[in-house]
């Protein structure tokens, strides 16, 4: 789903207040912990997460999930242990409503993630 929110605030407010909104603002501190050099934004209608170089991830409430968009995730995780019984995407990975979030080691995903990131290191598609 798109939203059309000019700010993150505006974003977060438009929201349902239903499971997609709670785990959404799960992933959401989760990714200001383990990325806090990346200023969060909006872009394609989505939460972003960027620095002077450009977007690094996304973050959007979908219908029946909530997605965090990363690029490539096989090239931040080879091996899949970080995401391990989340569904993956290429670029994308799915948290739908049975996913408990503090039961996965997203958190440390998205640290590999935000330091390849700020390595310079190829993460894209």
């Amino acid at each position: 789903m798109l939203y059309d929110a000019k700010t993150p605030k505006e974003y977060v407010e438009g929201l349902e207040d239903d499971w997609r909104k709670e785990k959404l603002l799960e992933l959401r501190t989760i990714i200001h912990k383990m990325a806090p050099g990346l200023t969060e934004g909006i872009n394609y209608k989505m939460l972003s997460y960027a620095d002077d170089r450009g977007v690094a991830f996304h973050l959007n409430a979908q219908r029946g999930y909530v997605s965090f968009y990363v690029g490539d995730a096989k090239k931040v995780d080879p091996t899949g242990k970080l995401l391990k019984g989340i569904n993956v995407g290429k670029g994308c990975v799915r948290f739908t409503k049975s996913v408990k979030i503090a039961e996965t080691r997203i958190d440390e995903f998205i640290g590999v993630a935000a330091q390849k990131w700020v390595e310079g290191k190829d993460i894209d598609c």
